[in-house]
């Protein structure tokens, strides 16, 4: 079931208050405005007490397609890749519902919630930026977030128009790895004095992506294969949009249309015969399922997709999507500022076998969102909003889970910050209330959830400051986790659901102690969240690697540590080293997929002359703290490597070439937090590209 609500388009802006700075020291004034498009109120470095993060379009535009593998380099997040056309991040040891991923501060309305295997429709290649958010703000978007969530930001809505009366940019680039093609573009115009017009698009062309050597069973033996079988990707995306700016604001639209096909890496029907009795599995006859398609081909064919296409199962997804966005400042009395956004998304992809479409999934998702920053009361400033959003989701085929359903949530929000003294202080509250109606006998759900989060920033000394996080959030059922009873293949399990489900609660705690100077830069997070009725599929039979699962409640907890610190050795070059861990356990037990530690260093250079480098290396380390049914996962050493040269072509572009080696070491990497933890990522590969922007 996953309902995923197409969210609005926010972020509220509000000046911090005059008031409030006139108070603190020289140092605060001068720290650098936290550009989070998603937050509502513009805020300095010393507002936040937790470590939200943006990663810039540059780094975007030389990373992966999927918004996973497009993070996984970043503090505390990895990815749960499904081969090469799907992923999610996975945060502090969180995927799925308790990470959302955002679209302008909107959800999507796909069925990335459902599995693994389904894409999330976000482009980062042709994001503005990446914001990875934690602590109170999240309650803006939704609750049991407790890792965090992820808003990609996007141009296609024009907010103002272009100085010149025009400004764009088109870039291009190739990957050796999977033989991978992308070229993006994007461009904004005025159309008079009040008007502008935005259009963008992006295309890629990936093969199946190469590895050191790839051991695939195949007829009773064992084959060495240089190329993963089944992880090809490809897809489109072209978006259109235009606004009416004025002096208070503006009002706008947008349509996007997205097509991507990607193989199914690891997708069996051995199994789909399979099904319970009781508490224990009857796979009678599934040998007779010799699904194992011909893998003979020459996987080193660069171009023959149609014929990859024939290998293994592989996905056909249409996306879309419709959205208006409006801003208004001084709406009201005592209002300073307006937004309110509206979507509807038209979802459906098939997941094609031998020809033929042996699960269709189709939603259609509305969100309607509105937002009101007020002036300062009492020295606090805040954002009030509202929230209603609703999925129409049908499943037919081999993976029919659940009949169809229909899930509405309504939401109030609220979220308020205050200067006092040496303490800044953030306040946020949500309130949910859902109902999902499903097309059979099986009773519909009707349920509400109250979460609360606070923070206090405490600046002790010039340059330091110590942060204290603390929440209790309630997360409400998907439909999925109620109704389910089917195969799941690309989980290789049974899944049944549980009607009596309660809201899943959580009580989050997280110290951080934060120095910024000059040269040295460090900061050091420990965090700890204990769950009651925890929602997860349990494991109840087995029969060789398919399983019963049940969704059930118990006690969990999750723990780690994420750190970095960083130190300008000269003015061009800036040494920095990080580390992070996480540990989970459920009934204590160790939690399923959750990703092993990581320690590593990176050196940035400035060489002068329009030149510039980096070089990365981290430790992964091996993951044995497994649950019952995985296996352990090997360490394994990364060296990434990039060089850039930027200069002007003429008075009016810029010209940007890059090129990045990526695993030099050419290790066999294996992502413990994939469902396809026994299927290699990537080997050695090099990314070459040119960006223009005029």
């Amino acid at each position: 079931m996953y309902f995923n609500k197409n969210l609005i388009t926010m972020a509220i802006f509000s000046m911090a208050s005059q008031a409030i700075l006139a108070n603190e020291s020289s140092q605060v004034q001068q720290l650098e405005t936290i550009q989070l498009q998603a937050h509502p109120l513009v805020q300095t470095a010393a507002d936040f007490s937790v470590s939200d993060h943006v990663v810039d379009q540059r780094t975007l535009s030389e990373g992966a397609t999927t918004i996973g593998d497009a993070l996984a380099g970043e503090l505390g997040v990895y990815s749960n890749q499904f081969g090469a056309g799907s992923s999610r991040p996975v945060i502090r040891g969180q995927d799925g519902p308790r990470v959302k991923v955002l679209q302008h501060a909107s959800e999507t309305a796909d069925v990335s919630a459902l599995s693994p295997d389904h894409a999330v429709t976000v482009d980062p290649i042709l994001a503005k930026q990446v914001e990875i958010i934690r602590g109170p703000s999240t309650l803006l978007y939704a609750a049991g977030t407790v890792g965090g969530l992820v808003n990609v930001t996007d141009n296609k809505i024009p907010t103002a128009i272009p100085e010149k009366g025009y400004e764009g940019k088109v870039g291009v680039r190739y990957n050796t790895g999977s033989d991978e093609k992308l070229a993006t573009g994007g461009a904004t115009v005025a159309l008079g004095q009040q008007f502008a017009l935005r259009v963008e698009g992006s295309k890629h062309d990936a093969n199946n992506y190469i590895v050191p050597s790839y051991a695939k069973e195949h007829d009773g033996h064992v084959d060495y294969e240089r190329r993963v079988p089944d992880t090809f990707s490809k897809g489109e995306t072209f978006s259109i949009g235009g606004s009416w700016i004025h002096d208070r604001g503006f009002v706008g639209m947008a349509y996007t249309n997205r097509h991507d096909k990607y193989g199914l890496p690891g997708h069996s029907h051995e199994y789909e015969s399979c099904h319970p009795h009781g508490n224990s599995l009857h796979c009678g006859g599934h040998d007779d399922h010799d699904h194992d398609h011909d893998h003979d081909h020459d996987h080193d064919h660069d171009h023959d997709h149609d014929h990859d296409h024939e290998a293994g199962p592989w996905v056909d997804l249409k996306s879309k999507r419709y959205e208006v966005r409006t801003e208004l400042q001084d709406p009201l009395a005592g209002f300073s500022k307006l937004r309110a956004h509206a979507s509807y998304t038209d979802y459906k992809h098939d997941e094609i076998d031998d020809g033929v479409a042996a699960t269709t999934f189709k939603s259609k998702g509305y969100d309607t969102r509105l937002e009101l920053v007020h002036h300062v009361l009492a020295g606090w400033e805040g954002v009030v909003g509202t929230q209603y959003n609703q999925q129409k989701l049908d499943i037919t085929g081999t993976e029919s889970l659940f009949n169809p359903t229909n899930s509405k949530k309504w939401s109030l929000f609220a979220l308020e910050h205050k200067q006092i003294g040496d303490f800044h202080v953030e306040l946020s509250a949500r309130a949910d209330q859902q109902k999902i109606k499903i097309d059979s006998k099986q009773k519909d759900n009707n349920a509400h959830a109250f979460s609360g989060s606070g923070a206090v920033n405490w600046e002790f000394a010039p340059h330091y400051k110590l942060s204290l996080v603390g929440s209790h959030q309630q997360r409400l059922p998907l439909a999925q986790e109620l109704y389910a009873n089917g195969v799941h293949l690309a989980t290789n399990t049974y899944e049944r659901g549980n009607q009596n489900l309660d809201v899943e609660k959580s009580n989050n705690l997280e110290l951080g102690f934060h120095y910024e100077h000059d040269k040295l830069d460090y900061h050091v997070h420990l965090y700890h969240n204990w769950y009651e009725n925890y929602i997860y599929a349990a494991t109840t039979a087995q029969f060789e690697n398919f399983r019963l699962v049940d969704y059930t409640q118990d006690k969990a907890k999750f723990y780690g540590a994420e750190a970095q610190a960083a130190y300008q050795l000269t003015e061009d070059y800036k040494v920095s080293i990080f580390g992070d861990m996480v540990r989970g356990k459920i009934d204590g037990s160790n939690a399923p997929r959750v990703p092993a530690g990581r320690l590593g260093t990176k050196v940035d250079a400035d060489f002068g002359d329009q030149w510039s480098g980096s070089a990365e290396y981290y430790h992964a380390f091996k993951q044995d703290r497994i649950s019952t049914f995985e296996q352990d996962t090997p360490s394994y050493n990364m060296v990434n490597l990039g060089l850039a040269y930027k200069a002007q072509y003429n008075k009016t572009t810029d010209y940007r070439i890059y090129f990045k080696a990526n695993n030099l070491l050419d290790q066999k990497v294996y992502q413990h937090a994939s469902f396809l933890a026994t299927i290699p990522q990537v080997g050695r590969n090099f990314t070459m590209g040119v960006e223009f922007n005029f």
